[in-house]
This record gives C-alpha cells, sequence and structure tokens, in this order.
C-alpha cells in the first residue's frame, strides 16, 4: 500500500504555522525594527504584558485550530462508521467509501483497506453461491441419475423372487427390496432437501388451521399404519384449534416425514400416538419404538429430518425430540 502523508505530521506542521511563527515573526520585527501603534513605542510595553499577549494568542489558537481538526477528523471517522453500521443493520455489504487518493493519510488508508475488505468478502459471497448452485445441480442430477439402475435392480430382483430359490435367498432378496427402497428414499428426502435451500419450492406463509391439517395429514397416513399393524392413538380436537403462520405445504411435509420415521424406524412398537395440544399450541407425536439412539435411525432419518429442520425454522418453529429406549416423543411448536 501506498504510504502517504501522515496526518499526524500535518497536525503539527499546522500548529506550529499558526502557533510558534507569527508570536516569533512580531518579537523579531519588534526587535530589529523599532515602530509604534497609536504613538505609543512597543519597546515601552512591560514584558509580563507582551508574554500574557504571546501566551493568550497560543492558547486560543491552539485551541480552534485543535478544535477544527478534531472536527473534521470525527465526520471522517462518523461517515466511516455510518456505512459500517448501516451494512450491520440491514443485513448487507456496504458500500466501498470514498478515498483521496492524493492525499492517503491515516483515514484515506484505512478506507482503502476497508474498500479492500469489502471486495474480498463480494468475491468470496459470490463464489459461495456459485459452489452451491453447482453443488445443488450435482445433487439433483445425481438423484435422478441413480433412479434408473435401482428401477432395473428392482425388476431383477422381482424376476429372481419368481424362480426357484432357497429360503435363504428369497430372505436376501428381500432384504435387498428393502435396501433399494430405502436408497430411493433418502435419494428422495436428499432431492427435496436441494429443492428447498436453493429456493426452487419457496415458503408461502398463510393463517393455517392446524388441528384442520393434522386431521388430513392423520386421514391421509391411517391406510400405511393400518398396513403396518400400528395402533392409532389420535387426540384430534374438533371443535378447538389454534393458527399459525405458516405454509401448510410445507407443515404437511414435515408431518409425512415424522410419519415417515416412525414407520421406518418405530414400527416395532405397533403404536402411535398422535395429539393437537391446543392450549400450548403444539402438535405431539409419540411412539413406542426403540428410540433414535439405535443405528437404524440414526442411518436413515438424517437427511428427511434435516429438510423437515429447515422448514420448521423458516415457519418460525421449532422440533423437539425426547427419546429413550422406550419412544420417541416430538413436540412441535412456536420457536
Amino acid at each position: 500500500m501506498k504510504q502517504g502523508r501522515s496526518l499526524f505530521r500535518r497536525y503539527l506542521k499546522v500548529h506550529f504555522l499558526f502557533i510558534f511563527f507569527p508570536p516569533l515573526i512580531m518579537l523579531l520585527f519588534s526587535a530589529f525594527v523599532g515602530f509604534t501603534v497609536n504613538e505609543v513605542n512597543l519597546d515601552t510595553i512591560n514584558p509580563f504584558f507582551v508574554t500574557l499577549f504571546l501566551f493568550s494568542f497560543i492558547m486560543v489558537a491552539f485551541v480552534i485550530i485543535s478544535w477544527l481538526f478534531f472536527l473534521r477528523l470525527r465526520k471522517r471517522l462518523i461517515s466511516l462508521q455510518e456505512v459500517m453500521t448501516f451494512s450491520a443493520d440491514h443485513n448487507t455489504f456496504p458500500e466501498p467509501v470514498p478515498v483521496h487518493s492524493d492525499r492517503m493519510d491515516e483515514i484515506d488508508q484505512l478506507g482503502l483497506s476497508f474498500n479492500w475488505m469489502i471486495q474480498q468478502l463480494e468475491d468470496s459471497r459470490k463464489r459461495e453461491y456459485e459452489e452451491e448452485l453447482l453443488r445443488h445441480q450435482l445433487i439433483a442430477n445425481l438423484s435422478h441419475d441413480l433412479r434408473t439402475p435401482l428401477t432395473i435392480l428392482r425388476g431383477h430382483i422381482n424376476r429372481l423372487h419368481k424362480e426357484s430359490i432357497c429360503p435363504e435367498g428369497q430372505d436376501s432378496l428381500t432384504e435387498m427390496d428393502h435396501t433399494i427402497t430405502r436408497t430411493g428414499d433418502l435419494m428422495e428426502d436428499l432431492f427435496s432437501y436441494t429443492l428447498l435451500t436453493s429456493g426452487k419450492d419457496p415458503f408461502v406463509p398463510v393463517s393455517t388451521d392446524i388441528a384442520r391439517l393434522v386431521r388430513a395429514a392423520v386421514a391421509a397416513w391411517y391406510p400405511v399404519f393400518e398396513e403396518q399393524d400400528i395402533q392409532i392413538d389420535a387426540e384430534l380436537p374438533a371443535d378447538h384449534t389454534f393458527y399459525w403462520d405458516a405454509d401448510p405445504k410445507w407443515l404437511t411435509r414435515v408431518l409425512d416425514n415424522l410419519f415417515q420415521n416412525i414407520i421406518r424406524h418405530a414400527a416395532e412398537g405397533k403404536y402411535v400416538n398422535i395429539v393437537v395440544d391446543v392450549e400450548n399450541e403444539q402438535i405431539i407425536l409419540a411412539d413406542k419404538g426403540p428410540g433414535m439412539d439405535n443405528s437404524s435411525y440414526e442411518g436413515g432419518a438424517g437427511i428427511g429430518l434435516s429438510a423437515a429442520h429447515y422448514m420448521l425454522q423458516k415457519m418460525k418453529l421449532k422440533a423437539d425430540f425426547t427419546s429413550d429406549t422406550i419412544g420417541t416423543r416430538v413436540a412441535v411448536g412456536r420457536a
């Protein structure tokens, strides 16, 4: 960086010129040239009054020049502070501050460094956006391209099921079919999460009747729970409800994800409790599965739960999980 003129040196020079130089000129002039002012010879003036006058002149000049100097310095620093404060309040990058290249004192050097920092941050944000866009495109393409080989594998497995194979082989084929199903579900969750984070599935909040929405979601999943022999204990009030400013489609997807995790990881408990707590404005789900600490849950619920947490956060909601060996409880409420 080019080193310009020092602000402090300019300050000292100005003080020397306007404080010490005029009195010195006056003393030298009075010492070598005798003249009178209003018929009073300067040589006859009391030295005390001369000294007092010079001292007063120096003090007044010092105060005035210092005040002007620091007032100007304060204005320049405040302008820099206002740019920084505006960016912090509005969560945006600040605009570059004007810099006097012909002067380049310490404040201008600070402004130049500040502008360089802004440029680096903008370049970094641009690179991050491009990398994020590339990653989303890669995940979307990967999720789409893997569906074809999985479909082919499932077709071959279905063909092998019709062949005469020993019971152990049939069990292996069944496990392979379940694995393909789980892989397809994971890719679907990954694709859904990518759409959410890339902004292609926008958040549209409206005043939503929560009891009604939960009843519709339970009705849609009721045949699936019955197929898995899962007992449904639902407490869904018909006469009372509460409202959230939420996206009904997003909230339904959150419930779908939670119901799906019960089917995947807690079906052995054969029980699910679904409650709409109007008083506390919560949606409560509970099962009697083995809990979230077992390997099956940890291996298959991460992406779906990440998408659910993302949607809940955007809707200013949260999900509190309580899990042990006798079941898992999820309470969805305001953040």
